[in-house]
């Protein structure tokens, strides 16, 4: 079995670029990965206190220091997938606070291996809200 921790989400170093000066900028942030409509399948980046999780959501982990959250719904379908997060030139998505930046934040994937997805199953997702 793997002793290791194993991350649900990470950052590429680009990302964390972005992450930090949205930080400086913004103060305390959070990222919701967007599973739908308008913005696709974006991660969105958030102030704090503008964006209220619910109890259907679940916190994956921090990047760069801010907490990462998806709902319940959709970690049901990427539960053995480890997100990696990116930016890349464009535009982000229409909430997110980095469009006005022109790069857009975007998830990479790869599929957890068998000592990960044994490690992960001892380590639940917390609920946002209890």
């Amino acid at each position: 079995m793997n002793e290791n921790p194993v991350s649900r989400v990470v950052a590429t170093p680009a990302a964390v670029a972005l992450i930090e000066t949205l930080k400086a900028e913004h103060g305390s942030v959070l990222f919701h990965q967007s599973g739908g409509c308008c913005d696709g399948s974006a991660p969105m980046c958030f102030p704090t206190a503008e964006f209220m999780v619910g109890s259907s959501d679940v916190k994956l982990g921090e990047i760069a220091g801010v907490p990462f959250y998806m709902s319940e719904s959709q970690f049901e379908y990427w539960q053995h997938t480890q997100l990696i997060i990116d930016c890349v030139p464009g535009n982000g998505g229409m909430f997110s606070l980095e469009r006005p930046s022109g790069m857009r934040f975007l998830t990479r994937s790869r599929l957890f291996e068998d000592t990960e997805n044994d490690w992960l199953a001892g380590h639940p997702v917390e609920h946002a809200v209890s």
